[in-house]
């Protein structure tokens, strides 16, 4: 918990700037600039969790001025205090600015008071997620670590399997620009999602010739294993949703449960992109290789039946770094 916050009020007149400091100081420290140039310069040096800027300045105008602060700091919570109530002005505040909340003159203290504090405890959440995601990982760290290694020496098919569909999974992820919380979930069920490989017959696991139907049916029910194996796992409540539903269809054909659309959790469509990509590019004995390229043209064009189409769009833009990457990492 942060112990005292630290806001920068920038106003280019000094009664105004007088008014939002005797209103603030009380609660927060303080900082404040009549100059927004000055006031880049401040953010630059100093570190602040929320900025109060006036609208109407000379140098520059709030919405371009907050816009920088979110370049320089984009964590910190961004306030626009504004006389004009136009539409226009505001929603390019909130899409270029990337402001939390407009403040309109005239306020009282009160409203301001509670804007900045919901603000910040606005702050104090994604600060929180952040930690307990940290916390998650470093809680089971060793654990996952094992039950990987341990996947990866039942079969060498599935050697890195599940770090390369974590990798892919994570790049989709960012991409979409998903917060920090999902992608904790999407990386460790991307970890996880195969688990459950562990309980099919090695015989099955280890065939070098094609499957049949009942040794296909075997393979499929590792989904029920992977629950199995983690259900008692309270903190990974959220993770098991999208390893059980990773081999779901967007068009209601996948398994097990033949759920659709926007039934599959969205981390659960984007594993089933990269582990489905991987799955393509990973040679066995009785398939042919295929290049990432003929992948990329098969998930393609299955892109709203199997796959989410967002989601395909997404994995097409980070496709060929991320091969690379893998390629050089050799992961």
């Amino acid at each position: 918990m942060i112990n005292k916050y630290r806001i920068l009020i920038v106003d280019d007149e000094p009664d105004n700037l007088a008014l939002l400091y005797r209103t603030l100081r009380g609660h927060y420290e303080i900082a404040k600039s009549t100059s927004p140039l000055a006031a880049l310069d401040m953010l630059k040096q100093e570190n602040f969790h929320c900025i109060l800027s006036d609208h109407k300045m000379p140098e520059m105008d709030g919405v371009e001025f907050l816009k920088r602060c979110s370049e320089i700091s984009p964590e910190t919570m961004r306030l626009l205090v504004t006389a004009y109530s136009d539409a226009a002005i505001l929603i390019d505040a909130i899409n270029y600015a990337k402001i939390y909340r407009y403040i309109k003159k005239p306020y009282n203290p009160e409203e301001l008071l509670l804007i900045v504090q919901n603000a910040l405890d606005y702050l104090q959440l994604k600060i929180d997620n952040k930690l307990l995601i940290n916390d998650l990982k470093e809680l089971f760290a060793g654990t996952v670590t094992a039950i990987v290694e341990a996947l990866d020496a039942k079969d060498s098919y599935t050697l890195g399997r599940s770090k390369r569909v974590t990798f892919y999974a994570v790049r989709i992820a960012r991409s979409m620009q998903l917060n920090p919380m999902t992608l904790g979930k999407i990386e460790l069920a991307g970890l996880l999602h195969d688990i459950g490989m562990i309980g099919v017959s090695d015989d099955i696991l280890a065939k070098t010739e094609k499957l049949t139907v009942e040794e296909y049916n075997e393979i499929k029910k590792h989904v029920h294993h992977s629950i199995k194996i983690l259900d008692d796992i309270k903190q990974l409540d959220e993770v098991v949703e999208l390893i059980k539903y990773h081999h779901e269809h967007y068009d209601g054909n996948g398994y097990p449960f033949g759920k659709k659309a926007e039934e599959i959790p969205l981390g659960a469509r984007i594993i089933a992109v990269a582990d489905a990509f991987d799955s393509m590019i990973t040679p066995k004995i009785y398939r042919q290789y295929i290049s990432p390229e003929d992948a990329l043209a098969k998930i393609k064009s299955l892109s709203g039946k199997q796959f989410d189409p967002v989601v395909v769009e997404h994995f097409e833009k980070i496709m060929p770094a991320a091969v690379r990457e893998i390629e050089n990492a050799k992961v």
